[in-house]
């Protein structure tokens, strides 16, 4: 209650004593809690950080032609001024003495609420110590500032037993008709095991996923709305019957059904091995796109601002030198969306940021700027595969003509306020999000990229960048997949942060693109990098990857977004795709090829096979594969496997200890690898049980 009557008493204040200017900006900067980090611990020459947590209230010009595009805004409830209000959380770590800071913001853009610095395992929002930073740790030795704002306009609020909040929400205003009346819409939801537990459920959150809110039904009556079962991707819907499912909750079945607007109970249990489909008519839509404006309107405070108008301080000062961003997956789609969408540039045509980095994006889009947008929602090929929420041309940086499409357009089309990019994908987003559309266009053309660009790939790793080491570790097991692997590593991601800043503030060349091309022969259709695959025991090539229909969704919705009129779409025609070609030991060709695959310990891959029973032959979600090397030749030999064994290719543990050497000296002199980290991989080499107290054998390996 307090936040609300100091935004009250604020902007009766400015309403009274001067018109403001019909401008986004920052209104009010609330800042509601601030408390000394990890109990006052120091981090390098920047000393003690300071956590600030609030709330940022915002207006925006409907007007006003860099907010004009977002859909629905013209339909938003106005202030007195006809100006559209919005209002998020915000979170800031900063050195205490900014004196002692290096001038430089990093925001790191939060995925569903959850602000996750430079890697995909350590929830910033929530570091209590300074351990919890994790590899973040980086960015605060350097003197950064670490900033996110919420932007997701669907996600319910959540606090953690001291009041602060646990993800960052946007508060953004529903659209309406000119009358007041509700605007309606059609709404298509697709339940899989993503949100159906592997021992079923009789109930669901409507939207799909808990802590998100869910779009109405103008009508619960079931029979206005068509609820279908499938067993597989592509085969046929069935109709489940009106009558054997409600709107409410039913933790126990239908007996313990409580209607709601907000839910779905099917009386016969949803199973997690197959795939639901509900089409109803929703109402009430949130102006999603206004998501991109908060983060813009945060950002340009936070860099240019002295003051907002109610007098409240810039908490960073003066001097902010130098701003970057950074996502993971969804919200490196949110990125590629926010530069497509133009929103680096602020209202006085400033950029907001110097350099993005989105990364596990491929070429995704997170479309908020759509009448019901859900942004919480991706398509994989085992499951949403033909959902609108991610690739839909614009897929290129630079503009390009989409040849299925017949679209001319490019994500970065503003010098003046472009970023410099730095885009890093591991092998699922060419599986999975079609990343390969990012060099390669829809009839198979290479597609240059621009100056200010750069693609890096982590070879034959997962989505996600959390886990690093010298995966020396058995398959994962899985109930859905055959087997596992930990996702990526954060090592490329932190050596890319020094590369960036190197490029954008000294005006030193980062290294070339390495994501694999047509032209190099390292992207390749599926069938050939099939036959390229060495045939390794239990360990199937796909026959599938996620593949990419130009969908037709009415004629209201076009590159930029709009409203849908159809659903399920009607079908055009086929993109071509292509995904990364591997060397004979199953490893991607391409890339930055880190250490993991330098001086290998098994095959990693970025896709991964459901397990038989639960829709066998397709992918398995986004997770990636791994099958170690046999110790020793006789090993390898019994089994049939072809790629080489331990002792084969290292000899010894200190040939082994030699190989990591030589492998992180190389991906330093590259700038992929930083010092400290390479100096912790050969530590974690020399303390590894690999080859300990095996006989040399026969040794293949003859480098010196």
């Amino acid at each position: 209650m307090k936040i609300d009557l100091r935004r009250a008493f604020a902007l009766a204040l400015l309403s009274l004593l001067y018109a403001l200017p019909a401008a986004a900006r920052v209104t009010v900067f609330s800042i509601d809690r601030r408390q000394a980090f990890a109990g006052g611990a120091s981090f390098g020459n920047a000393g003690p950080y300071e956590k600030l947590t609030g709330t940022a209230f915002m207006e925006v010009d409907p007007r006003d032609p860099l907010n004009a595009g977002i859909v629905d805004l013209d339909k938003a409830p106005r202030n007195a001024r006809g100006m559209v209000e919005l209002s998020t959380q915000f979170f800031i770590l900063k050195p205490a003495d900014m004196a002692r800071s290096n001038h430089k913001i990093f925001y790191g853009i939060n995925n569903r609420g959850n602000n996750l610095g430079i890697d995909f395992g350590h929830q910033l929002l929530l570091a209590r110590t300074a351990a919890d930073v994790g590899d973040s740790d980086i960015l605060l030795q350097a003197g950064y500032t670490i900033v996110d704002s919420g932007w997701e306009g669907d996600l319910l609020p959540a606090f953690a037993d001291d009041g602060t909040p646990r993800r960052l929400v946007a508060s953004l205003p529903l659209a309406f008709q000119p009358d007041g009346t509700a605007i309606t819409g059609i709404m298509r939801v697709e339940y899989s095991d993503r949100s159906i537990p592997l021992a079923g459920t009789f109930t669901l959150n409507l939207e799909g996923s808990n802590g998100f809110r869910s779009y109405e039904p103008v009508s619960t009556d079931t029979s206005k709305a068509a609820l279908t079962v499938r067993g597989d991707v592509d085969a046929p819907r069935q109709a489940i019957a009106s009558s054997r499912w409600a709107y409410g909750r039913c933790p126990t079945g239908q007996a313990s059904l409580v209607p709601t607007t907000t839910d779905i109970c099917f009386f016969d249990g949803f199973k997690n091995d197959k795939l639901y489909e509900l089409i109803y008519t929703a109402k009430n839509p949130t102006v999603m796109a206004l998501g991109y404006a908060a983060t813009r309107d945060v950002g340009s405070f936070l860099r240019y601002g002295s003051r907002d108008d109610a007098g409240n301080a810039n908490p960073l000062g003066a001097g902010i030198r130098r701003s970057y961003a950074t996502g993971a997956s969804q919200t490196g789609g949110y990125l590629r969306d926010f530069m497509y969408m133009g929103f680096n540039g602020d209202e006085s045509n400033r950029k907001v940021f110097d350099g993005i980095i989105p990364t596990i994006a491929g070429t995704d889009r997170s479309f908020l700027n759509v009448r019901f947008s859900d942004p919480n929602v991706w398509s994989n090929q085992d499951d949403r595969h033909d959902l609108l929420q991610n690739s839909y041309a614009v897929f290129t940086y630079g503009v390009h003509t989409d040849p299925v499409s017949g679209i001319r357009d490019g994500i970065l089309k503003r010098p003046a306020t472009d970023p410099l990019v730095f885009q890093i994908d591991s092998e699922t987003e060419l599986w999975q999000l079609r990343g390969g559309l990012n060099v390669a266009d829809g009839a198979g053309n290479p597609v240059d990229l621009p100056d200010n660009v750069r693609l890096y790939f982590v070879s034959s790793t997962a989505h996600g960048f959390n886990v690093g080491g010298l995966r020396q570790n058995a398959p994962g097991a899985s109930p859905l997949c055959v087997n596992g692997t930990p996702a990526g590593t954060t090592e490329s991601m932190r050596a890319a942060v020094i590369a960036m800043d190197l490029w954008a503030d000294a005006g030193i060349e980062p290294p070339r693109s390495n994501y694999p091309r047509l032209e190099n022969g390292t992207l390749v259709t599926l069938s050939e990098a099939g036959r390229r695959f060495p045939d390794v025991p239990a360990f199937d090539f796909p026959r599938v990857q996620n593949e990419l229909p130009l969908w037709n969704y009415g004629p209201l919705f076009g590159a930029g977004g709009g409203i849908i009129t159809l659903q399920p779409p009607l079908f055009s025609s086929h993109y071509r795709q292509f995904v990364p070609r591997s060397d004979g030991d199953g490893l991607n060709l391409a890339g930055i090829r880190p250490l993991q695959i330098r001086a290998p310990l098994g095959t990693s891959a970025g896709w991964n096979l459901r397990a038989s029973g639960h829709r066998p032959g397709n992918l398995c979600g986004l997770t990636g594969s791994y099958v170690p090397f046999a110790v020793t030749k006789a090993e390898r030999s019994a089994t049939g496997d072809p790629r080489r064994s331990l002792q084969e290719r290292y000899c010894t543990h200190e040939g082994f200890v030699k190989a990591v050497s030589k492998a992180t000296s190389a991906l330093v002199r590259e700038r992929f690898l930083l010092p400290v980290d390479a100096t912790r991989f050969v530590s974690a080499a020399q303390a590894s049980n690999v080859l300990v107290g095996t006989a040399p054998g026969r040794c293949e390996n003859d480098d010196d």
